[in-house]
């Protein structure tokens, strides 16, 4: 099934990330999310009409559809703008995460917002999560072992998919990690990652998952397979991310696999970790990616400093 294809009830799940990137990584406010989401169905139902889904679409596609509201559909000039900020930014967030080649809103001239913080989980709330995933089933598992990279880790769910047994080294507990643009680099696995994969790694792990007959060398390569014993997609981790944050009280404006990334950063930045540490922990090309989480943590030391401090708080 073409990505396209892939649905989480209306939307894309590559959609869906990109509406959990506006919350949690860009601080958007839940009304305006859920603005975005409303241009989203519409244009995807739009293209669907059509033959095409959210992937396909080229850029007479969207000139096409802006000309529909604004001549057809006789929509106010701010509700066709609105429009086109909302799919100008799933656009360019699909082509920065590697999910599109190219943009076909690239050349639409929308007004620039302004960049929100990232927002983190409560190490609490992490730890809860993390222990959702009960028992010994090849399926709890490999939910426990995908939950613990993500986080202990760092990992983009793209990243995590793309994870092959040949990239695992659990004897020196690092990991071989291909990140944007085919971009390698070395992460280390710290003890509980390295356990729960370790876990998932016995014949009653991934083991008890393998088919009679492998449908593929990717396949046979992959280290999380889904149930039916093939590479598991990112559609599958958002699946069981989304499953487990449900089970803990953590809905999707609060947990998404990017938040998890972005809880990892903050907790190894409130740690003591030194900002070139951690950009290349994420494998950020830029370092201005990874100052974003110190003024998380900045805020999280006034917060504390307020609360606890006796002439903060008179």
């Amino acid at each position: 099934m073409p990505l396209s294809a892939t649905l989480i009830g209306v939307l894309t799940v590559e959609a869906e990330d990109y509406l959990g990137w506006l919350s949690n990584e860009r601080g958007r406010a839940a009304r305006t999310v859920e603005s975005y989401r409303a241009d989203l169905d519409a244009f995807s139902a739009w293209l669907s009409e059509r033959g095409r889904g959210l992937l396909e679409a080229g850029s007479g596609d969207i000139a096409a559809y802006l000309a529909h509201l604004r001549d057809d559909l006789d929509r106010a000039p701010s509700t066709v703008a609105r429009a086109a900020v909302s799919l100008r930014g799933l656009y360019r967030f699909l082509v920065a995460e590697d999910l599109a080649a190219s943009d076909p809103a690239g050349d639409l001239d929308v007004p620039r917002t302004p960049a929100g913080l990232p927002r983190a989980l409560r190490y609490d709330q992490v730890a809860e999560l993390l222990a959702s995933p009960v028992g010994g089933d090849p399926l709890a598992r490999r939910d426990r072992a995908m939950l613990e990279v993500l986080y202990g880790m760092g990992l983009r769910a793209s990243e995590l998919v793309a994870l092959s047994l040949g990239d695992v080294d659990l004897d020196e507990r690092l990991m071989r990690v291909w990140g944007k643009g085919g971009k390698e680099r070395v992460v280390p696995v710290g003890r509980h990652a390295a356990n729960a994969v370790g876990e998932w790694l016995s014949g009653a792990g991934r083991g008890a998952l393998e088919p009679a007959a492998w449908r593929s060398r990717d396949d046979a390569a992959a280290l999380f397979l889904n149930a039916r014993g093939r590479r598991i997609t990112r559609q599958g981790v958002w699946l069981i991310v989304r499953r487990h944050g449900d089970r803990v009280g953590l809905g999707a404006d609060q947990l998404t696999t990017h938040v998890l990334r972005h809880s990892c950063a903050t907790h190894l930045l409130d740690g003591g970790a030194d900002i070139r540490s951690v950009q290349e922990l994420l494998g950020h090309a830029s370092i201005t990616s990874t100052q974003r989480y110190t003024a998380v943590s900045q805020e999280r030391l006034t917060e504390v400093y307020r609360q606890a401090h006796p002439r903060a708080r008179y």
